[in-house]
């Protein structure tokens, strides 16, 4: 922490610092909350910053105050390639790999700018010069509030506010995860004395799903769901034709995994999704089971206890074939 409390003094003697601010890959609303709540945090502080994300991501988060400055880096890489040259500052929002930014994590590698992560995933590897982390906060949002407190709490106002709001909120699953601590519910209720619109916020991330959305989702939950009694585990895989047939599209496969584990007795629900060039699976766990670690030593992949990520290179039958053959040595934790 003590690295970080000179940043923000660091930074306010440059003349015209250039700052560069980044998330992960199909950033969520933690990634993109954190990340506009860190911009219009600068910007309230007379500081230039910009915001890129490595990828594009679902509309729904698209009312974020300051989204429309964001570049994404798949459409505009000349750009952001000499951003990224240029910068003073590149500040890490919610990952600690490099490998989750895709191919902007060799030129953040290269780049001679500074580093700064903020996060609250498992296991960062060193790859930056200042770091707030802490893997007991609810959200990176969360993490944000603490180092505007440190820096100057002066500056918040609505529209950071709304930013980390959305964020904690998606994070904690609405306030019911294992996550949300006292201390995360004394930070909303800081935020909500700036009169955010947090049924709006609810509203625009949990009911803007388009008709197709809707019609996959159901086609999957009656469809595609496998629950294995013996390891109380619900299962789901998507195929590419799927995806086309419903139109799919960033966003839409969002919180599906969730269905699954609001299955009585169910302590692990996987999601199983063909993305071409990688089977990309997405677990969700209740109880003693680790899935971060589950995750880790089969599918390079990690994350929290509860909820992790991971990738296959095998096909989507061959990935889910490996999935089910790891399962004995595990199931003393899933019964």
């Amino acid at each position: 922490m003590s690295n970080i409390l000179s940043l923000f003094q660091e930074i306010k003697k440059l003349e015209s610092p250039k700052i560069i601010i980044t998330t992960h890959h199909k950033p969520d609303a933690d990634a993109l909350g954190s990340s506009l709540g860190l911009y219009n945090f600068f910007m309230n502080a007379g500081i230039p910053s910009q915001v890129i994300s490595p990828t594009d991501y679902g509309d729904f988060l698209n009312w974020m105050p300051g989204e429309e400055s964001i570049i994404n880096f798949e459409e505009n890489k000349l750009m952001c390639e000499k951003l990224i040259e240029e910068a003073d500052y590149i500040f890490c929002l919610d990952f600690n790999a490099l490998s989750r930014i895709n191919d902007m994590g060799g030129m953040l590698a290269k780049s001679k700018a500074k580093k700064v992560m903020i996060d609250h995933h498992l296991n960062p590897e060193s790859f930056y010069d200042f770091e707030y982390w802490n893997c007991e906060r609810s959200s990176t949002c969360e993490l944000i509030y603490e180092v505007i407190q440190l820096w100057d709490g002066s500056l918040m106002n609505k529209d950071i506010a709304q930013c980390l709001y959305a964020g904690i909120m998606t994070d904690t699953g609405s306030f019911r995860f294992p996550s949300t601590r006292p201390l995360t519910h004394v930070v909303v209720s800081e935020l909500l004395k700036f009169n955010i619109d947090h049924h709006s916020i609810h509203e625009c991330i949990f009911d803007s799903s388009t008709e197709s959305r809707i019609k996959f989702t159901g086609y999957v939950i009656s469809q595609k769901l496998e629950v294995i009694s013996e390891y109380h585990i619900a299962l789901m895989s998507v195929t590419q034709d799927e995806l086309t047939r419903y139109d799919v599209v960033t966003g839409d496969t969002e919180g599906l995994v969730n269905y699954g584990l609001s299955i009585k007795g169910i302590k692990l629900a996987v999601l199983f999704i063909d993305r071409k060039h990688l089977v990309k699976m997405s677990f969700r766990s209740k109880g003693d089971f680790p899935a971060n670690e589950f995750a880790s030593r089969y599918f390079k992949g990690g994350g929290h206890f509860h909820a992790a990520g991971g990738q296959s290179e095998l096909t989507l039958e061959e990935t889910i074939v490996k999935f089910k053959n790891a399962l004995p040595e595990w199931a003393h934790l899933l019964k």
